[in-house]
């Protein structure tokens, strides 16, 4: 009888020490949460797939940062892990890149800079520096990534959620982008008087990492534009960027871009139809906006929308400007006002294009009207507020109006309009200006409509430019008056990611994740209670299970 109880706890023992080993050895995790947050999505899973060979991923979430960080350090190593398990040509390692200086050097190079957290810790405020930034390695090729999403308004703990909500999207989009056969093209229109070099430098090195970006000219430089043999130039191009014209397009002009389109090239118009210039105001203090025919309205309307010649005025979401309002002992006084022509973009409803971003900055803006079109479908991104004026063309522009204030009866009697539409999404089957035209007989291998396709229209030349200052370029979205860095950056890299993303990955960005987090006060007042808990309970513990096992073995080995 002895013996058999011998042998039982025996086996019993050697059982325990297989499953531990086991599970050692085989990497699996089950994931009970109502989000699936431990599930990779089936655009992941073809992501992965698709890789044949290694990928080395290097991570800078190691070293001292506050500890609610530690939960994105750790969604990114289960990430990781799960990837792992899916695709083993996939490594990771974390790199402390403060005790390490050339990794610290290397981040540098690559424009990875720092983000400055003051966090609440034992009652005082604390400054961490964090590189939140992970670099995929691939053949000879990298990816930098940036982990953490920042957005001015949000606290940490909100600023965490938004960052492990993306972090899929991040490290799956990188992935995907490294390992492409061949990384896609976007061409800038450049014959109409588009946006300067200068102007136009934060827009290109924003998408210069995912993408090879290059100015489109006209191939005949004795021709007015584009002519008809452009189209099949065009036709290389993954996506085309109009931004800010201010010659009109010729018909030829309209015939490529028409047949671009109808052959599934992407385009992303930024267009003023009213010509009104900050520089022109400060220096006048009054202009005169007049409209501009840029000669696209047909174009549009057989896509299906409508930009308006004339000016949105917005009471309620604008961007302040800065107005001296007096002097004291030598030194001007300085006071913010809100300007109404220039609205500020806060999506109202999801997308992929505009979540967890900051506000977007319009200039002189206009407003879009959509067409019926049933094969099209139109996806307002952003828009005005309800309290909203329409200022028509031509008409004057004063800076005297920062100084009328917005009073409830002003708001009430003037700014009645409704929200107004300043950008707009397009997807679907696009029919061509040209189908009932005689034109179409001069294009060879003429289409006249589109298989599934994708456009963004923005009613506003302005917001993907960056100003100047002292001759250099200023960071997209940042206003060189105000210090203030808007949304203008993300939407625009958004926006080019959207339209060129074949997979589905940009769904990614809609994912949610309910982050569990923790009273920081209840924290504070039982922090020595739980502390005491922590130390003392799991000794208890192994106390107890070592007098029961002493108890064990003299009631059954006597």
């Amino acid at each position: 009888m002895n013996f058999i109880k011998k042998n039982s706890i025996l086996f019993l023992l050697l059982v325990l020490a297989f499953v531990l080993c086991t599970f050692s050895i085989v990497y699996k995790r089950f994931d009970f949460t109502a989000d699936k947050r431990y599930t990779l999505t089936e655009s992941t899973e073809k992501v992965l797939n698709n890789i044949n060979e290694p990928i080395h991923i290097d991570i800078y979430l190691q070293g001292d940062f506050p500890a609610k960080f530690k939960q994105l350090q750790e969604a990114t190593t289960n990430l990781l892990d799960e990837m792992k398990q899916q695709n083993g040509e996939i490594s990771y390692k974390l790199i402390d890149p403060i005790k390490d200086l050339p990794n610290l050097d290397t981040l540098q190079q690559m424009n990875c800079t720092p983000s400055k957290l003051n966090i609440m810790k034992d009652g005082q405020m604390t400054e961490y520096l964090i590189f939140p930034y992970a670099i995929a390695y691939y053949k000879e090729y990298y990816q930098k990534i940036n982990l953490l999403v920042e957005n001015s308004g949000t606290n940490e703990d909100e600023m965490l959620n938004n960052s492990i909500e993306n972090l899929e999207y991040s490290l799956t989009n990188a992935l995907h982008k490294i390992t492409a056969s061949r990384a896609k093209k976007v061409g800038f229109l450049t014959h109409h008087k588009e946006l300067a070099p200068e102007e136009f430098y934060r827009f290109q090195e924003a998408i210069s990492d995912n993408y090879l970006i290059e100015p489109f000219f006209p191939s005949d430089s004795t021709a007015k534009g584009l002519t008809l043999p452009d189209i099949k130039r065009m036709k290389s191009y993954d996506a085309m960027v109009i931004a800010k014209p201010r010659n009109p397009f010729t018909d030829e002009d309209k015939m490529v871009i028409d047949q671009y389109v109808m052959n599934g090239g992407k385009t992303l118009w930024m267009l003023d139809v009213v010509n009104a210039e900050m520089d022109t105001l400060y220096r006048s203090s009054k202009i005169l906006a007049y409209p501009i025919d840029l000669n696209l309205n047909d174009l549009l309307f057989s896509y299906g929308v409508r930009i308006n010649n004339g000016l949105v005025k917005d009471a309620k979401r604008n961007v302040p400007l800065n107005f001296v309002v007096g002097e004291v002992q030598g030194n001007p006084q300085i006071q913010p006002f809100p300007w109404m022509y220039f609205p500020l973009g806060i999506a109202d409803t999801e997308h992929p294009i505009t979540q967890n971003i900051n506000p977007v900055k319009f200039e002189f803006p206009s407003s879009i009207d959509t067409l019926a079109n049933k094969s099209v479908k139109k996806t307002i991104l952003y828009q005005t507020s309800p309290y909203t004026a329409t200022l028509s063309t031509p008409n004057y522009v004063s800076l005297d109006e920062l100084q009328l204030g917005m009073s409830d009866s002003l708001i009430q009697n003037y700014y009645i309009k409704g929200s107004k539409i300043l950008s707009i999404l397009l997807e679907g089957k696009f029919q061509s200006a040209y189908a009932g035209r005689y034109e179409r007989q001069e294009i060879p291998n003429f289409k006249s409509e589109s298989e599934a396709n994708k456009m963004i229209v923005v009613a506003d030349g302005d917001v993907g430019k960056n100003q100047t200052l002292k001759g250099q370029p200023l960071e997209l979205g940042q206003d060189k008056m105000t210090k203030v860095i808007y949304g203008n950056k993300g939407f625009i890299v958004n926006a080019m990611d959207y339209l060129l993303d074949d997979n589905g990955l940009i769904s990614l960005r809609n994912r949610k994740i309910e982050m569990k987090l923790l009273d920081s006060q209840k924290v504070m007042s039982e922090k020595s209670y739980w502390q005491m808990l922590n130390t003392f309970l799991p000794v208890l513990c192994i106390l107890i299970l070592g007098f029961l096992c002493i108890i064990l073995k003299k009631k059954f080995l006597r």
